[in-house]
């Protein structure tokens, strides 16, 4: 079933940890995510390896390769029809729990106050 809205979360300070970690990325990755990202809004939980895989404790992973780099973006599903990215890594081998970890705390913020933890702008 698709997801349809795919939302960005923002800590409280009003950072987007999301958005600062793509703007480090170069030019050809960053539109390679934002592809993945726009499948996981089409696709939702029928979203499959290669594209994405499941972690632990409610985490998920899209999955990116360029040029032997593995791009992560850690996301979790609210409710049915939300998907909400949490987190961005770069990886060699597999997610270092400290960025999972990472995740479920921003996860269970963002449970708890959805409207505080969501950035209204659009993904571009």
């Amino acid at each position: 079933m698709p997801v349809g809205t795919v939302v960005l979360y923002q800590d409280e300070d009003g950072t987007v940890p999301i958005l600062d970690w793509m703007e480090e990325l170069s030019p050809k990755a960053r539109v390679k995510c934002l592809a993945r990202i726009k499948r996981l809004r089409e696709r939702g939980h029928e979203l499959r390896r290669p594209e994405a895989d499941y972690l632990r404790d409610e985490i998920y992973e899209l999955r990116v390769d360029l040029q032997g780099v593995h791009y992560r973006i850690l996301y979790f599903f609210h409710g049915r029809t939300v998907a909400v990215l949490a987190h961005g890594v770069i990886k060699e081998h597999r997610v270092p729990p400290h960025a999972i970890d990472t995740a479920i705390r921003r996860r269970q913020k963002f449970v708890q106050d959805p409207g505080r933890h969501t950035y209204t702008e659009e993904l571009t």
